[in-house]
Order: C-alpha cells, then structure tokens, then sequence
C-alpha cells in the first residue's frame, strides 16, 4: 500500500513538473513572411487546434453565413496591451493582436460535438503596416494546417438540423478574396467584432458572461460602458426579437462588408450596414444601379409587401454564379435567413 502511495505521489509530481505550454510566439505574428504552418504561431497547445492557448473565445451576435460551416472565433491580446472601445465600427485592436476563426463542420449538425472536421483556420493578424489575412488549410488526419494563399476547394459532407444530407463544393478564399470582404476605405479590417456584435451572452467555462463585461473585467477592454448603455445587435435567429431588427443584422452581416458607403459595392448606391436609415439606401422601390441578369427582370431592390417582386431576396435564393448574393463565401441558399428576409419585407406596408 505505501508503495502504491509512494508511486502516486511520484506520479503527480512528474504531472506537477511538466512544462508549461511555451506562449503564443508573438514574434511570428508580427514578422514580416506568414508562418508556413498554423501550429509555428503556438495559437494552441495541441497539433489538432483543439486547445487554445490562453485565447480568450468569443461569439457574433448575428454572424456571416458559410454554408452552414461551426465556427470558433478566439482572440489573442499581447501580454499587457488591451482593446479600446469603439460605439461604432470594430474596436480598436493593438498591434499583435490576432483574430483566430476556424471553419468546421460535424458530420451531423444535430450533434454537433461529434465527428467534427476541421477545414480550415482563418487568421487576422494586426502587424505594424495594418491587418493582414491568412489562411491555413487542415490536412486530412487534422494534425496541421498549412498556408494557402491562393485558397483551395474542398469536398465537404454532412446532415444539416433538418436530417437532410448535404454536399458542398466548399470554397476557401484566396488573399484577394479576403481583401475584397475585409476592405473599409479602401484598408483591410476586421468585420465581425464590433462592440453591438459583441454585446451578447457567451458560455465562458467559469460561466456565462456578457462578452463586453467579461473582456472589461479581464482587463482585455477599456473604456466600455455597462452593456446596457453600449449599442446592441439583434441575434437574426431569435424569434423573441422584432422582426425588423433581426433581418437588418442579417444583411449588416451577409451584405454590408460590400453594401455600404466605404466599401467595394459603393457605387451600387445599395446600403445594407445597421447605421443606414435612409429607405431607398436599403432598396426600397430601388431599380438597381446594374444588376444586369442579376435582377432577374425585376424592377426594384425591395417592393415593400412582396418578396417575391424584390431583387434582394431573388439574389440571396440562387446559387448560380453572377447572380446570387453575396457571391463569394457560399455555395447554398441559406433557406433560414432567406425565410427571415422574405418575412422581413412581407410585413412592409405595400406602397
């Protein structure tokens, strides 16, 4: 028995003794070359992207859909350095700072811990010169992921909610691409982690917390103020949420990275970003500025009353290429946000 003791003691010291994960080399972050592979940024602490080390994860209130793709979004703050509230727009990043986003499918999205595939990791890195975007590929024993900057497509199946087996012909974006969504004045930036996206309820492991109160409190944001005083997003799939509010956060977040007045879509005089309140900027009784086949003969961006008459939600049900909106970072029709967007200009009083 003092033997059995004696050994288990010896056991846990050797536990004890083991080292610590090194930190996330910043150094690799901020040089000038991208890393060859994921795993040289020591984001995590194993070779499978399973454990992140020292990340703090994070959720959108109302996110970009990908073909039905799981995310895990992390972020990485160097040590001492925190980021600085903005009302509008993404919050103020340090440089090293970096947006961690992995794509990820199970096999069925009903159980969605079970046989999860990894595709693979997006990453925003803020070096000294601005942002730049990255993208790592899985290899098919989800051991390492490896740069690829010219994208690649990959073959991807799964079960969606509704018990349905699904095919998608899954596109990972080239640098170009990514530019394109992430371009603001013409600069490259983040999209998603604004502070009304952020204000929601995230199920950290010590419990859940309003993200915008969690990151203040762990010294990784200042000068934010209570979550009830900051602005908010609406979550486009609660149905408890008005209507309205939850089919302008689903364009804002599908449609305005393009359709907004700083970005690559501006001359199309289309505005889908929260902040535009001006009707005819979100396409009601709008002819477009171009569509071309893309209108598919009809007349007007929103015809308040009738989805079936507007070319948003014409665009948003197709999958062909040169028609479907948004064209890149899908292949399918999300029915569920479609649905949302014909709902949202059913209920529009008919001119």
């Amino acid at each position: 028995m003092m033997r059995r003791w004696l050994a288990s003691l010896a056991a846990l010291a050797c536990v004890s003794a083991a080292p610590a994960p090194a930190a996330v080399s910043l150094e690799t972050l901020l040089a000038e070359a991208p890393a060859p592979k994921l795993s040289d940024y020591r984001l995590f602490t194993d070779a499978a992207g399973r454990r992140p080390n020292g990340l703090t994860p994070y959720a959108l209130n109302t996110p970009l859909f990908s073909d039905y793709a799981e995310k895990h979004r992390f972020l990485y703050l160097p040590p001492g350095t925190k980021a600085a509230y903005r009302a509008e727009g993404v919050l103020a990043f340090p440089v090293g700072t970096a947006l961690v986003k992995t794509f990820a499918y199970p096999a069925d999205l009903r159980r969605p811990d079970e046989k999860v595939r990894y595709l693979e990791t997006r990453l925003l890195i803020h070096k000294r010169e601005g942002w730049v975007a990255l993208a790592y590929v899985w290899n098919a024993e989800q051991t390492e992921a490896v740069l690829k900057r010219a994208g690649a497509r990959l073959d991807v199946s799964f079960v969606d909610a509704r018990g349905q087996a699904r095919q998608v012909d899954y596109a990972v974006p080239n640098q170009n691409q990514c530019k394109e969504c992430h371009q603001l004045d013409k600069t490259l930036l983040p999209v998603g982690p604004k502070a009304r996206n952020l204000n929601g309820t995230f199920a950290y492991a010590g419990g859940a917390e309003n993200q915008l109160a969690h990151w203040s409190r762990r010294g990784l944001l200042s000068g934010a103020p209570k979550p009830q005083d900051a602005p908010r997003t609406a979550r486009w799939d609660d149905p408890a949420e008005p209507t309205a509010a939850r089919a302008r956060a689903y364009l804002d977040a599908n449609c305005a990275h393009c359709h907004n007045p700083r970005a690559v879509a501006s001359n199309s005089g289309l505005f889908l970003n929260l902040e535009e309140t001006r009707a005819p900027a979100l396409g009601v009784g709008k002819a477009p500025v171009a569509a071309g086949r893309g209108s598919g003969g009809l007349r007007v961006s929103v015809e308040p009353g009738h989805p079936e008459a507007s070319i948003l939600a014409y665009r948003m049900a197709s999958t062909e290429p040169g028609v479907m909106m948004p064209e890149l970072g899908r292949s399918l029709t999300h029915e569920e946000g479609l649905a949302l967007i014909r709902q949202w200009i059913a209920g529009m009083p008919a001119s």
